[in-house]
């Protein structure tokens, strides 16, 4: 079989189980956020928090639960670095540095886990698992509260009630995120993934002499990992290491943990608004672009250029041979398309458009399908966008699901819009006018620019994979990834909630005959318009100064 053909398999295995979990997961998602009861387990913790998990919240009320529980995550994944030191399981690593500690406190909490450091070389078992595995679960659990607040603001009208952030939190991690995280470890274990809590031992090499090596926690904390769209690996090789990923057939089930909930969301959302039609045109928009990426990449590594390109039947290096091209485009798209960042391969190493490709995945906004909820709330703000577009062709007063889209909500939109652009563009700009950050780039011209740019696009949509070969641990990489990782995450979620507690308010519009149909195909071609044109604009003059100038070139 050929390299080419083996691709196409592996495609299909993952649509097919994508569509297999589909229904069941995105029903169970829509009952465990409409359902008043409370199990014991999560009594016992609105107990300790002291929470009234019955308690309706306004969007003020919820942003500030969401802001207020961030901000002691940061506080308490920060100061559990600074004193690794002292703690037991420290595997004889010292405290981390205050810069690095507040990047990597940032990037957990923020779901972005980008990491400037290397992990078997400096966090002990502690921080790994009380630590970084903790925020895996909670940062998603926030994402997906932040989405279903926003569902709940189409689904609810004459009131300004969007929930209760701390039931949605929980529910979201004691019945979802934790009974999937243990199901996917074990078949991690079985596929090879190591999990323990061995120390630092001596392991032969192949050519002689020895190294360090030292075991970890790690089937749970990639299963987490990838489940709630985090990235953050256990090890600096992240998902191109044996230990976390060790064979095509864990590689397969981790992209399929990748997707999984984010594109099962889209049916929750149809459940909540009570039509599952809006939910099939979110998901046939999401669909369309993930596709066509993926398309796009494996031709753009497989296209052989050159006798060294041919010999080794594509584009080889940087990747994994146990995964090959199609394994590495696969898993390169749905990372960069998602929030996850986890790599098995070098993205620095990809074809010029291979980057480019990777780049303009986040810089979508990863929407198709995105992060755990982050992805769903970024869709409908786009729809709202669309239909507001589509109003305006029609001279028409825009309406989505039943709700008017006036000018205090597309203000809202405009605004969430806007917020990951300015962080990335202008933190690039600073970056490449100074010559301190300029240091860092190992490589010049359109190759260099590209990291820069890959590294605060990674950072601002929350993302955290690397471009390799920027060195990041420096004080300047360090703080203003950290500060772009914060407000990318968190300014977003304020025109979330807003806009959601607008949508509340407002009294069901009742359909007409010129109402637009926002469930119907053409709908859905025109928000995937919507999504590449809004961002081709945004994005073209710098992606033409970087990959699109480094693919032309070659």
């Amino acid at each position: 079989m050929s390299p080419q053909a083996a691709g196409l398999l592996q495609l299909t295995a993952l649509i097919v189980a994508l569509a297999l979990a589909y229904r069941p997961l995105g029903d169970h998602m829509a009952k465990v956020y409409s359902s008043e009861k409370h199990y014991a387990p999560e009594k016992w913790i609105y107990k300790v928090i002291g929470a009234n998990p019955a308690a309706e919240m306004r969007w003020p009320a919820y942003l500030r639960g969401v802001l207020a529980f961030s901000a002691v995550s940061v506080l308490f994944l920060y100061l559990l670095q600074r004193m690794q030191g002292s703690l037991p399981g420290s595997l004889g690593f010292s405290s981390i540095d205050p810069d690095q500690a507040f990047n990597t406190a940032a990037s957990f909490v923020a779901n972005t886990n980008w990491q400037s450091y290397s992990g078997e070389q400096a966090m002990g078992h502690v921080v790994q698992t009380g630590g970084l595995a903790v925020q895996n679960f909670l940062s998603a659990a926030v994402g997906m509260a932040v989405a279903v607040a926003l569902v709940r603001g189409f689904a609810r009208s004459r009131t300004g009630e969007l929930g209760n952030f701390w039931a949605d939190l929980v529910r979201g991690t004691v019945r979802i995120l934790l009974p999937i995280s243990v199901i996917g470890a074990l078949v991690l274990v079985a596929c090879g993934a190591i999990q323990n809590f061995s120390g630092i031992h001596q392991v032969g090499q192949f050519m002689g002499g020895t190294q360090e090596w030292n075991g970890g926690a790690v089937a749970s904390q990639e299963a987490i990992k990838e489940l709630g769209t985090n990235g953050g690996g256990y090890f600096n090789a992240n998902s191109a290491h044996p230990f976390e990923n060790p064979n095509p057939l864990s590689n397969l089930f981790e992209i399929f943990l990748i997707l999984l909930i984010p594109f099962a969301l889209t049916r929750t959302f149809g459940r909540m608004v009570g039509s599952l039609k809006q939910g099939y045109a979110i998901l046939g928009a999401m669909a369309v672009i993930w596709i066509g990426f993926t398309a796009l990449m494996m031709w753009t590594e497989f296209a052989h250029r050159g006798p060294a390109f041919e010999i080794a039947g594509g584009a080889m290096e940087g990747k994994e041979t146990r995964f090959g091209i199609a394994g590495s485009s696969i898993f390169a798209v749905a990372t960069t398309l998602t929030s996850t960042g986890a790599v098995n391969s070098f993205h620095s190493s990809y074809t010029g458009f291979g980057g480019g490709i990777t780049l303009l995945g986040m810089q979508l906004g990863e929407i198709a399908p995105g992060g755990v909820g982050s992805g769903l709330y970024g869709m409908l703000i786009m729809a709202v966008i669309a239909v507001f577009i589509a109003g305006l062709m029609v001279g028409r007063t825009p309406e989505y699901l039943g709700k008017k889209i006036g000018t205090r909500q597309i203000k809202l939109a405009a605004c969430y819009i806007l917020v990951t652009p300015v962080l990335v563009l202008g933190f690039t700009a600073v970056a490449m006018a100074l010559p301190t950050p300029a240091d860092s780039m190992t490589n010049s011209g359109a190759h260099g620019f590209s990291e820069i740019l890959y590294a605060y696009t990674s950072g601002a949509n929350n993302n955290g994979s690397a471009f390799a070969g920027l060195g990041a641990d420096t004080q300047w990489f360090n703080t203003t990834i950290g500060i772009a990782m914060l407000l990318g995450r968190f300014v977003p979620m304020v025109f979330v909630l807003a806009l959601a507690g607008s949508l509340a308010e407002q009294k069901p519009v009742p359909e007409t005959a010129g109402t637009l149909r926002t469930d119907k195909p053409l709908y859905a071609g025109l928000l995937v318009g919507t999504i590449l044109i809004i961002t081709g604009l945004t994005y073209f003059p710098a992606l033409a100064l970087g990959p699109l100038a480094e693919g032309l070139a070659s």
